[in-house]
C-alpha cells in the first residue's frame, strides 16, 4: 500500500532527524570535553552564522526562549567566547559576536559534524546527497515564504 504524501508526517520526520542529530552532537561534545553544553555549542554556531545579531533574533533562530538564551550567553561570555556589544541603531539592544577565542572551540565542531554527516548519508551517492540538500532547501524556501510571526507567548494556550 502506497501512502499518499499528504498522509506522511514530514514534520515529525524532520523533527526526529533534528533530535537524532542533536543527540549525536551532544555525545560528541561530551566526548571532546570542550566544557560546552549542547545549547551553548548551538549558540556559538548560530552566532558564527549570524554575527552581530540581536539576542531576540538569535533566540528565534535557536528556537529557545530569550531567558534561556541569556543563560547560554552569560556562560559563553564568562568563558570569553562571545561578547555583547551595543547596537548602534538601538541603545537598548545588544548585538552578539564571537571572540577570537571562540574560533578554536568552533573549529573543534568540524570533525564532529563531519562524522555525523557521514553517518547520516551512509549509502547515499553524491547525486543523492545533492538532491537531498536541494529538496530540503526548497522546503525551507517554501515555508519561509510568508512565515507568520511567532505568537507573543507561543507556549501558553489561548482561551
Amino acid at each position: 500500500m502506497t501512502v499518499e504524501p499528504t498522509e506522511r508526517p514530514i514534520s515529525f520526520l524532520l523533527t526526529d532527524l533534528a533530535r537524532l542529530a542533536r543527540r549525536h552532537f551532544a555525545k560528541g561534545l561530551a566526548d571532546a570535553r570542550l566544557g560546552l553544553t549542547l545549547g551553548e555549542a548551538r549558540t556559538l554556531a548560530f552566532v558564527q552564522r549570524l554575527s552581530d545579531t540581536r539576542q531576540s533574533v538569535l533566540a528565534e533562530y535557536l528556537g529557545v526562549e530569550p531567558m534561556t538564551l541569556v543563560g547560554f550567553l552569560d556562560r559563553l561570555e564568562a568563558a570569553g567566547l562571545v561578547e555583547r556589544c551595543p547596537d548602534p541603531n538601538d541603545r537598548r539592544a545588544k548585538l552578539i559576536r564571537l571572540t577570537d577565542k571562540a574560533a578554536l572551540a568552533i573549529h573543534c565542531f568540524d570533525p564532529l559534524i563531519e562524522s555525523i554527516r557521514k553517518q547520516a548519508f551512509a549509502g547515499f551517492s553524491d547525486a543523492d546527497i545533492e538532491r537531498t540538500f536541494a529538496l530540503l532547501q526548497a522546503l525551507q524556501t517554501n515555508l519561509a515564504t510568508n512565515t507568520p510571526e511567532p505568537a507573543a507567548d507561543g507556549n501558553k494556550k489561548t482561551r
